[in-house]
């Protein structure tokens, strides 16, 4: 007769034999002689190795450090707010009074700021002592204030994005064109 399939898989070596089929099943026992086991509460988890941790743990862990790091994040972005808020704040208490702008001023002075020429309309008297170095321009809410020297420095240590221009008469032009040429 001829041999089954799972026989003749068997002797052609392309299938192994199961561990059920290999070993003959011991004889079962009566109910009556197994000793009692204590009731389990569940699935027993895998073991792990010393240094594995499993991964509840290591999902948990990693949400911890997350949450810990944009937490001392904002602390720092509302710490930086306050500083800046301060410093505006100074900025205001040392130009009050001290902007030096005038309402009928006609001649622009320009200037580069931010990438970009910027202009601040200064009087005839006032032009040649902001080329000079006597004047400064500093920015505050926005707007170009014309200050003295000194109020400019000090501005320039409260905050020193606030200093937008301060002329120093020795320097020489690097590119030929005078500071004080009107355009």
């Amino acid at each position: 007769m001829s041999e089954s399939l799972r026989d003749q898989l068997l002797k052609s070596g392309l299938v192994r034999k199961l561990k059920s089929e290999a070993r003959p099943q011991p004889p079962q026992r009566p109910q009556a002689a197994r000793p009692a086991k204590p009731a389990q509460q569940g699935p027993r988890p895998p073991r792990r190795e010393q240094g594995e941790i499993d991964l509840a743990k290591a999902y948990a862990l990693r949400d911890r450090n997350e949450r810990e790091q944009r937490a001392a994040e904002q602390r720092a972005a509302e710490q930086r707010a306050r500083e800046k808020k301060e410093r505006r704040q100074k900025l205001g208490a040392l130009l009050a009074g001290a902007a030096l702008n005038d309402a009928a001023a006609e001649i622009p002075r320009h200037f580069p700021h931010a990438n970009k020429i910027r202009r601040i309309y200064v009087t005839a008297d006032q032009l040649p002592r902001l080329n000079g170095g006597e004047l400064a321009v500093v920015q505050h809410a926005g707007r170009y204030l014309l200050v003295t020297r000194e109020t400019g420095v000090a501005a320039q240590a409260i905050d020193p994005e606030a200093l937008v221009l301060l002329c120093d008469p020795h320097e020489v032009d690097e590119d030929g064109v005078p500071a004080d040429l009107v355009w």
